[in-house]
């Protein structure tokens, strides 16, 4: 404590201009845009981010300097606030945050738990050797798991579901490069543009979705636009895809839905209604519906060991009874990194807000530039900086628009991540998936017909829904 004190009496002697913060009202934030503390956290931020941008070719997971800069941005707000006797306010601010992170947290939690029971259940698995052997041609592939990605993100999430079609892509695509790069960037463009009218197919609709910006059905007036979104980069990009079909896989290793696997399916449908009855009837925050189906999964899991331990004594020798069902497995098995990058982003945006930067730039980006250009600019910046951090910021702010307009945002930034391949989780994961096939300079060659259907989209849904 003595030396925390030491560094708070040197910085006051360095730089005295942090005194005239004193004289703001002791129930309001102190702003700290145009002080040594400000530009302080900023450039930690930007450090710890461009880390994360970088990650790929660091091999330094995205989590760890991220979850630094938010710890060190409140340290540096704890300092300054006690200094003036304030620490109330940056504990009610951190305390609210930290809330916000932990609702969004459980949420994410059990989806995960519910995507990874499915695939240990070889759900998804099928799925792709259904597709493999039905001999569709490479265009008619291409034009199914673009569609199908389409329709699974907005339940499964664009992220999940980008890495399912591509497992497809891979199996059908070996020896063609070219139509793997293809299908991996149609996927992206399909997977977020469906993530996009749905409050579970992306991070930032469900963000959306909490914050209660937008209803639950409210969603689905974006349907066309995201339609619209995928629809006019497919039709471009099927013209490269070569005629011919994959060669099927070989009958003897085609996957089968293991005991149990379609109810679990039915179990996270079940959750899903559940989570949006607590939100829409009950004003509960949608995350106690989740955990509800998580008890849902966890009671079933339970009765599928039993089932599994009385096939093992009646058959000691089966194979596919030797390891028993265990639902903490799948838990471990959740996006770790991602859930804490979500913490770090969430804590480090909220304390660059608390300093006052982000009602610095609402009031230059929906004060001078008005809405509509704000938001379009949103989709741009999810495409170089990411749209979690960008969509928590814009919710941070609130700014005063229409209704229309939280809708375009929602848009924006759900599908402006298809921009380019380090726009979204959905390219990054895929770059990794399909390397060599997929890269950022694959997807670039693209960007100027997947801005066209950016720009479509705008406009058809200030057309549809103004």
């Amino acid at each position: 404590m003595k030396i925390i004190a030491l560094l708070i009496t040197l910085a006051c002697l360095l730089f005295p201009q942090l005194s005239l913060a004193s004289d703001v009202a002791a129930d309001s934030p102190l702003n700290f845009t145009t002080h040594w503390v400000g530009f302080l956290a900023i450039a930690i931020f930007v450090i710890a981010y461009s880390l994360v941008i970088f990650e790929e070719k660091i091999h330094l997971r995205k989590s760890k300097p991220i979850l630094i800069a938010a710890g060190l941005i409140w340290l540096v707000i704890g300092i300054t606030y006690k200094h003036y006797g304030l620490s109330g306010l940056a504990e009610e601010a951190i305390r609210h945050n930290f809330l916000e992170y932990a609702e969004l947290f459980f949420f994410l939690l059990v989806a995960m738990t519910y995507i990874n029971a499915m695939i240990e259940r070889d759900v998804f698995d099928c799925l792709r050797d259904w597709l493999v052997n039905k001999g569709f041609s490479y265009r008619q592939l291409f034009w199914m798991t673009g569609i199908l990605a389409f329709f699974i993100s907005p339940i499964a999430d664009n992220l999940t579901t980008a890495l399912i079609m591509c497992s497809v892509v891979l199996s059908v695509g070996k020896g063609n490069g070219k139509f793997v790069g293809i299908s991996c960037i149609n996927i992206v463009v399909a997977s977020n543009a469906g993530g996009a009218f749905s409050p579970f197919g992306d991070i930032t609709t469900l963000m959306v979705w909490q914050k209660e910006m937008v209803e639950f059905t409210e969603f689905f007036s974006l349907f066309i636009p995201s339609v619209v979104n995928f629809l006019i980069p497919a039709l471009v990009m099927q013209l490269a895809i070569e005629k011919g079909k994959p060669k099927p896989t070989d009958e003897s290793h085609v996957a089968k839905i293991k005991q149990g696997g379609l109810v679990i399916v039915g179990l996270f449908l079940v959750t899903i209604a559940t989570a949006i009855s607590f939100h829409n009837f009950l004003h509960l925050p949608p995350a106690i519906g989740m955990m509800l189906g998580l008890g849902f999964l966890k009671f079933y899991g339970f009765l599928l060991r039993k089932g599994q331990q009385k096939q093992t004594e009646e058959n000691p020798t089966s194979v596919s009874v030797k390891k028993p069902y265990d639902i903490f497995d799948r838990i471990a098995q959740a996006e770790w990194d991602t859930l804490f990058f979500f913490y770090g982003v969430i804590l480090a945006v909220g304390g660059l807000g608390f300093l006052g930067y982000l009602g610095l730039a609402s009031n230059y980006m929906y004060g001078e530039l008005g809405a509509t250009s704000a938001n379009v600019l949103v989709g741009v910046l999810s495409s170089i900086v990411d749209n979690i951090p960008v969509m928590f910021a814009v919710l941070t702010m609130q700014p005063e628009m229409p209704h229309v307009q939280w809708l375009l945002v929602t848009l924006t930034a759900g599908v402006g991540g298809s921009l380019l391949s380090v726009g979204s989780a959905a390219g990054i994961a895929l770059m990794g998936q399909a390397r060599g096939h997929y890269t950022f300079m694959t997807h670039l060659k693209w960007t100027p017909v997947i801005a066209l259907g950016y720009a479509a989209s705008i406009w058809l849904h200030m057309i549809i829904n103004s």
